[in-house]
């Protein structure tokens, strides 16, 4: 039995209150799917739902002998909630939580995360089979496991770390074949750099101003990549141009918050992007992956993801519609490459079969 486990949680009536159901998804850090289950549960609200889908799913994994869980649930107020980030104010949802909570404390370690819910539609499909036939449904039946070599990736970041944390999550619930091995820092002092050491990397920090051109900057994050062996660079808020070696073309990948080639660019960065949209009045927005090139936000597209610009928006409001869909795009992505179904020519990328 694997030491730590990856669970997915979902719950939801049909009323609210109405017959409901909860449905987890086990799996080990490989991606190998342990158990799915969905519950019927009768007359219940989406809130008792969601608990009841956490609260089966720990006791489930106990069960198997886990020492160590990952859960994700997408019920943002529920994750706050056992982060006491929220507190549970409904009498009727005191004693689940409480009994979550205890659970939880019989793991030598755990972490509750949110997830978006086009990333856990697994958990789903169990808690509405449960629904649909008014029934526990169990499977023991293995999922695909991610296909294509095991990528080592190189991230580069400059501030939070917030798309590089993203990207370990997909590895850790098996979603993505590859493994982070490296990180380098253009700064020494953002929080990305504390978030890489909690995950068990030392980030190597080099910074733009310790070189004597960009010449040298360039040469040590090449010598950096190159020692770990790294199959694909991944920038994560990277916010520094840097000369990428022949050998690295097509292999550096970049997030940008808009749908490019409009509002990039040298200066076109973070809230500025989201400034410069809405003052435009456009009426959709989004975030490009791309191959990275030796200029600013240019290079082949990969894939784009769109959401919608309400005129209620400012900036902080659409950055977090879009960071929603930067959370899908760059995974997949960074599996298309790892399954060799990315192809270049003239400056497009096709997909191949």
């Amino acid at each position: 039995m694997a030491k730590q486990v990856i669970l997915y949680t979902d719950g939801g009536s049909r009323g609210n209150p109405g017959p409901g159901g909860a449905g987890f998804v086990i799996s080990d850090p490989a991606g190998h799917q342990l158990l799915a289950k969905g519950i019927f549960l009768g007359q219940t609200t989406n809130n008792i739902a969601e608990y009841t889908a956490i609260k089966e799913a720990l006791r489930a994994a106990l069960k198997m002998g886990a020492e160590s869980v990952k859960l994700f649930s997408d019920s943002q107020l529920l994750v706050r909630q056992i982060n006491g980030q929220y507190r549970v104010k409904s009498p009727n949802l005191k004693d689940i939580y409480g009994d979550c909570i205890e659970l939880l404390a019989s793991f030598a370690s755990w972490q509750v995360t949110h997830v978006y819910r086009e990333q856990n539609t697994e958990a789903d499909a169990m808690a509405n089979q449960a629904m649909d036939k008014r029934a526990d449904v169990e499977i023991h039946t293995k999922p695909d496991i991610p296909q294509g070599k095991k990528l080592r990736l190189g991230i580069l970041l400059s501030g939070g770390g917030r798309t590089m944390t993203n990207i370990q999550d997909e590895i850790d619930a098996g979603k993505l074949n590859a493994e982070i091995v490296v990180v380098v820092s253009s700064l020494s002092k953002v929080k990305g750099v504390q978030l890489a050491k909690d995950l068990g990397l030392e980030p190597t920090i080099i910074r733009k101003k310790d070189n004597s051109d960009v010449e040298q900057f360039s040469a040590k994050i090449a010598k950096t990549l190159d020692e770990a062996r790294v199959d694909l660079v991944v920038q994560a808020g990277w916010m520094c141009l840097w000369h990428i070696p022949d050998n690295y073309e097509n292999r550096v990948m970049n997030i940008h918050p808009a749908l490019l080639p409009a509002f990039g660019g040298q200066g076109m960065y973070g809230h500025l992007v989201h400034e410069a949209v809405i003052k435009t009045g456009c009426k959709v927005s989004g975030c490009t992956v791309h191959f990275c090139t030796n200029e600013y936000d240019a290079g082949p597209i990969i894939v784009q993801r769109t959401c919608e610009v309400k005129d209620t928006d400012d900036a902080d409001t659409l950055a977090a519609r879009v960071f929603e869909q930067e959370c899908l795009a760059y995974p997949e992505a960074i599996k298309l490459f790892s399954e060799d179904q990315l192809k270049v020519q003239n400056g497009i990328v096709s997909r191949e079969a």
